[in-house]
């Protein structure tokens, strides 16, 4: 078959200087003596309240909160998307929204049963998302070019097998992990990849959505016994991610760890979920009825989740500190979006996205708070403040800029970022985003433009149920985004459609159009 992918168009001069403020500061320069080493952790529907240092009572993650008291936290951090690729791929190119190629997860159904689990073991090209177009190049292939190694442990869901835009072709050197979103629904998959070539495991063919069989007792431990398999995936990942460490820790390296967890299915490591039994009690299982797999003790399995990836970040950091190479590491955590609501997951129990709200309409998906702001932390010993705090507004495409002037990358102005290298160091001459600016066509056709204190948000866009709106917020005084002023600000509102107009081409792919943006953000 042939599925034709339009080819990526260039941003010109003008995209950088729409993007940002006037005030231009002198560049800085590459830090010299030696390169340092970057580790960039990507969780997977990780809420901004999901961690203890931002505020979380009931998950502990004593090693992230080291790595805040060390470093530095963002308060008003955000993803590129609401969901899983697109905000992934802006992440590695540093485009927003508006100028993306990817702008939603794209299963590319047309080559077939792309959801059929089985179907998918059986031939590898129906697994992957839509491609990126060949001519991408990522932040990756910009660190190779100045002597980084470069390793991606974690799921990509940037293309596909047999495609070339896949890890290996897009500028890592090594991979290993899952190349499908929908093959990462279960944590005992039947193979992981390692660089281009499928990895078979230990696991029987338990597809994503099965249930307790009919009539089973779902507090009868037993019958959830089946859903957990011999090989956990990110048990596998994080061996073959310290073997990557110790291998490249005499050169300057790139390490992209996309973890999947929290995402769901619910799936945890029996040590944990023995912990938060204990320390949750008895519960009410979840039997499925919103995907993925049932499982008797649902919020106890996601903060075992979390507990586990903290464990694993605490690994890695005493790793780089007994290899020697932990004060030239910037390590960076954040998530690629909002907390879930599908799965058993319950952000309203833990209050995920505390202080926003992230449940279903205002959480994953979407383009409030709950859905978009995400934690981030960095870490560098001797270069940022230890338990230093800032509230920079910045947002995930700002990374291909930030690692251009600490690296010495050529940044050939594609990226719509701000280098947010002197907030980082604690320097005075930080250019600061006029705009951030998100278009996502997916969960009813949504946009939002944040302007300072000033919020945008367009949801309906698509939807033939619900009248499209227009509403506009004031994120110092209504942060919980509430109480729609969009009638007593028409300045703002004028101001956001010039950006609109002015910093957002026409997506090339047509599953990606919002035909009611044709002629602007709104009709004026």
């Amino acid at each position: 078959m042939n599925f034709k992918y339009m080819r990526l168009s260039l941003l010109l001069v003008g995209t950088i200087l729409f993007s940002c403020q006037d005030k231009t500061p002198e560049p800085l320069k590459t830090i010299e003596n030696e390169k340092p080493n970057i580790i960039y952790i990507l969780a997977d529907d990780l809420g901004y309240g999901d961690v203890g240092v931002y505020g979380q009572e009931k998950i502990e993650t004593p090693n992230i909160d080291a790595l805040a008291q060390n470093g530095m936290l963002f308060t008003q951090h955000y993803s590129s998307a609401p969901v899983c690729a697109p905000a992934r791929y802006m992440l590695l190119t540093g485009k927003h929204a508006g100028h993306a190629y990817i702008r939603s997860n794209s299963e590319w159904k047309e080559r077939g049963d792309v959801w059929n689990y089985r179907a998918m073991a059986m031939d590898s090209t129906l697994e992957g998302q839509g491609p990126m177009p060949n001519t991408t190049i990522t932040m990756a292939k910009r660190l190779q070019d100045v002597g980084y190694t470069t390793g991606m442990v974690g799921k990509w869901g940037l293309g596909a097998p047999h495609t070339q835009s896949i890890p290996n072709s897009m500028g890592f050197d090594f991979f290993y992990g899952y190349n499908c979103q929908r093959q990462a629904h279960t944590y005992f998959p039947l193979f992981l990849y390692k660089n281009k070539n499928r990895v078979p495991l230990a696991n029987d063919t338990i597809a994503p959505n099965t249930k307790l069989p009919k009539g089973a007792d779902p507090n009868d431990p037993k019958n959830y016994v089946p859903f957990t398999l011999n090989e956990y995936a990110p048990d596998l990942m994080f061996g073959e991610l310290t073997d990557f460490v110790d291998r490249n820790k005499d050169k300057p390296f790139f390490l992209y760890w996309a973890s999947p967890i929290p995402h769901v299915a619910l799936q945890a490591p029996q040590k944990w979920l023995d912990y938060y039994k204990q320390k949750f009690g008895a519960e009410k299982p979840y039997l499925g009825e919103m995907g993925y797999f049932p499982h008797q003790n649902p919020r106890a399995a996601y903060a075992a989740m979390v507990s586990y990836l903290d464990e694993n970040i605490g690994k890695l950091v005493q790793q780089l500190k007994d290899e020697g190479i932990y004060d030239n590491t910037l390590i960076v955590f954040t998530s690629d979006n909002g907390p879930s609501y599908a799965g058993g997951a319950d952000p309203g129990f833990f209050k995920s996205a505390k202080p926003f709200d992230g449940n279903y309409g205002r959480g994953k998906g979407y383009l409030y708070e709950g859905g978009i702001r995400v934690p981030m932390i960095a870490s560098w010993p001797g270069k940022i403040e230890p338990g230093s705090k800032s509230d920079l507004i910045s947002a995930q495409y700002d990374m291909l800029a930030t690692f251009s002037d600490i690296t010495g990358y050529e940044l050939r102005q594609e990226s719509d970022g701000v280098s947010i290298l002197p907030t980082l160091l604690s320097k005075e001459n930080q250019k600061e985003h006029e705009f951030l600016l998100w278009e996502f066509p997916s969960y009813g056709g949504q946009v939002a433009i944040r302007m300072g204190d000033w919020k945008v948000v367009r949801q309906h866009l698509k939807d033939n149920k619900e009248e499209a709106t227009l509403e506009l917020y004031n994120l110092r005084s209504d942060p919980m985004e509430t109480t729609n002023v969009a009638n007593e600000y028409p300045d703002i509102l004028k101001n956001a459609a010039r950006i609109f107009k002015e910093e957002r081409t026409t997506p090339e792919m047509d599953i990606f159009k919002i035909p009611a943006l044709a002629n602007g953000l709104f009709e004026e």
